[in-house]
């Protein structure tokens, strides 16, 4: 064989041994993030309720891992800050999500009642006028004063929401003297209005914290948010309260029930 052919021959031998080892590596990428997922499912769900991960090796043994996918799949843990490993103790869980349903219209206090208290720090609160999104959705005319709401949500003192809230002025006045520090707005808008809440529009994403918001829920500047944006209505249709709320992605997890219908 002519030398440059014996060059040729090698260098695509090794074109293919490289391109093996990146599909391994990609692999072994893949198998740690879908154990981390099936863990972290666990760890949402108290499956390890003295706080502690088992050892690698029962990990390995428990989901058919090797070792080097367990410890992957636990840094994967560690970057979202769920877990740390502590010396002579092992892998531990440092931080939990709360479960917030959406196949339910409940306020926050109501939705996190078994996980503690939730408090309100009423950041904003009076007149302003509607800026033409907000008019349209609470069908009141653009520049019209609604009431406007900002409130920081704590979860056990824990900073878990920022909440920014537009309400019909002529419900949202009787609001300026109530109890949001330590009451839902749904619970007041019911006792207001003398009727309950229908339904609500929703659409949740996931967005980059501004330095505003960020500063207030404490959270890394440009860390991911949930955004929940909600238009809640009254039973007969009306809609009242308009809300921007952004949940600190690290510390909430959103959950449901869904029929299929055809």
């Amino acid at each position: 064989m002519p030398p440059t052919d014996r060059i040729r021959d090698h260098a695509g031998q090794g074109a293919t041994t490289v391109a093996a080892h990146r599909a391994r590596r990609r692999l072994r990428a893949d198998q740690a993030r879908q154990l981390a997922d099936l863990l972290r499912h666990e760890l949402l769900a108290d499956g390890f309720p003295d706080g502690t991960l088992p050892h690698e090796s029962t990990l390995a043994t428990e989901y058919g891992a090797s070792r080097n996918t367990v410890r992957q799949a636990l840094d994967l843990l560690r970057a979202e800050g769920l877990v740390d490993r502590l010396p002579g103790v092992g892998t531990v869980v440092v931080a939990r999500k709360y479960p917030h349903g959406l196949d339910r219209l409940m306020g926050l206090a109501e939705t996190l009642r078994e996980h503690g208290q939730v408090t309100n720090e009423v950041r904003t609160m009076g007149p302003a006028p509607a800026p033409a999104p907000v008019a349209e959705r609470l069908h009141v005319q653009p520049g019209t004063d609604v009431l406007y709401i900002e409130r920081l949500r704590r979860l056990n003192g824990i900073p878990l929401s920022l909440d920014l809230t537009y309400l019909p002025l002529d419900i949202g006045t009787a609001l300026l003297d109530a109890d949001l520090e330590n009451t839902d707005v749904f619970r007041l808008l019911e006792t207001i209005t003398g009727q309950g809440l229908g339904h609500a529009e929703i659409t949740l994403e996931a967005v980059n914290a501004d330095a505003h918001s960020a500063a207030v829920l404490e959270a890394p500047r440009g860390a991911a948010v949930l955004m929940l944006e909600r238009l809640t209505h009254l039973a007969d249709g009306r809609p009242v309260d308009l809300e921007f709320i952004r949940f600190r992605g690290d510390r909430i997890t959103m959950s449901g029930l869904l029929h299929r219908s055809v």
